[in-house]
């Protein structure tokens, strides 16, 4: 089939085995909480996948990057949802290395690449009303150098799997504010773990809660951006990485519907070809925003170019999720749990920050001339 043939090569090409993996597994299993996804990914080298070569990692690009996520979310939501968590946070991790030539940073990335380590997202993603980048935690220097950590985070995927937390921060010094980014080893005393997600949907990505109580970290895992007053170029780089990878995993979940579709050539030539329009479209424009990080040396209109899309995504999704159900029909409904699970879990896209509704502003502000303001 041809549907997510060139996805799954590239899954193939940068991490051999996984997908012919995850295939063999039902797709409820993988969905179920205790990680059988996540270990997969781990076991493949998925960690490394977004690691510069230098550094010892994959060194896949954005648009390899992309295709990769559709495929994994075709084979498991869950997956798809935890890897976007790890993956962006190390991406974020990246430019903080290259453009901020942190050597402590890109130290860090290597010991990621070389022991396959998980690191889950303590940024602000899963709270109504807040833009993915805004803190979590607050931060207070120790007399030693170092900084002491409170705050949680939830949800907050791999919760039991993560071997790192990255996350966004208020560095509290007797100063103004200033935003940070802090990494946090998964042992590290005054780390909680408490149940959080009660939905059926999406357990095997993790997302129960963290709670950091007094959590000191030394002083090279905080690192601060280079601009106060807006999102710096590494946070818009990161914002980026967030929307491309977490609207390609949805979109391969919606595509997994599709793909039973062709499988039993369920409807019409025309019907089918309709589904087909729809997730194409879609992936053909997260790529075209993939080729332009690479492209582009300013993201200032790449954010909003990028929202654009995964807001037209998620209109895809939405569309094409019903349509390819309706095709199915009511007895692949019934009979068995995938069909209405994969309805569910292509709806979740709406939830992840920033929502339409609360870019609004924002974004018709930005279409009328004004610089777009953080979302």
């Amino acid at each position: 089939m041809s549907l997510l043939k060139i996805e799954r090569a590239t899954l193939a090409q940068f991490l051999p085995g996984l997908d012919q993996q995850l295939a063999a597994m039902p797709l409820m299993e993988l969905e179920q909480p205790g990680g059988v996804g996540i270990r997969a990914y781990r076991d493949a080298g998925g960690p490394a996948l977004l690691i510069p070569v230098e550094l010892g990692g994959k060194g896949a690009t954005p648009l390899e990057a992309v295709r990769i996520h559709r495929a994994l979310g075709s084979r498991s939501p869950s997956l798809g949802v935890a890897a976007t968590m790890h993956n962006f946070s190390v991406a974020t991790l990246v430019e903080f290395s290259i453009f901020g030539e942190d050597d402590a940073c890109a130290t860090l990335l290597g010991a990621v690449a070389e022991n396959n380590l998980l690191m889950a997202s303590g940024f602000a993603e899963g709270r109504s009303g807040t833009n993915i980048l805004a803190a979590t935690m607050e931060a207070r220097p120790t007399p030693d150098g170092g900084y002491v950590l409170t705050g949680s985070k939830k949800p907050c995927s791999l919760t039991h799997s993560m071997d790192l937390l990255s996350g966004s921060a208020m560095l509290i010094d007797g100063g103004t504010p200033r935003r940070a980014v802090v990494l946090v080893p998964a042992d590290t005393p005054g780390i909680v773990r408490r149940p959080f997600w009660q939905s059926s949907v999406l357990t095997g990505a993790e997302s129960d809660e963290l709670i950091l109580q007094d959590v000191v970290i030394p002083g090279d895992f905080l690192f601060l951006p280079a601009v106060e007053a807006e999102l710096d170029p590494v946070e818009v780089s990161g914002y980026l990485w967030f929307q491309l990878l977490v609207s390609a995993s949805y979109l391969g979940a919606v595509t997994a519907l599709v793909e039973r579709v062709f499988a039993q050539r369920k409807g019409n030539a025309s019907e089918r070809e309709l589904l087909g329009i729809e997730v194409e479209s879609a992936m053909s424009a997260l790529e075209g925003v993939a080729c332009a990080m690479r492209a582009e040396h300013t993201k200032d209109d790449l954010l909003p170019r990028a929202l654009f899309v995964r807001y037209a995504t998620q209109r895809a999704i939405e569309r094409t999720a019903m349509a390819a159900a309706e095709l199915l029909g009511g007895m692949a409904f019934v009979s068995s749990p995938e069909v209405a699970y994969l309805l569910a879990a292509t709806r979740a896209l709406a939830f992840h920050p920033p929502s339409r509704l609360s870019s609004a502003d924002a974004l018709s502000g930005y279409l009328s001339g004004e610089r777009l303001a953080a979302v």
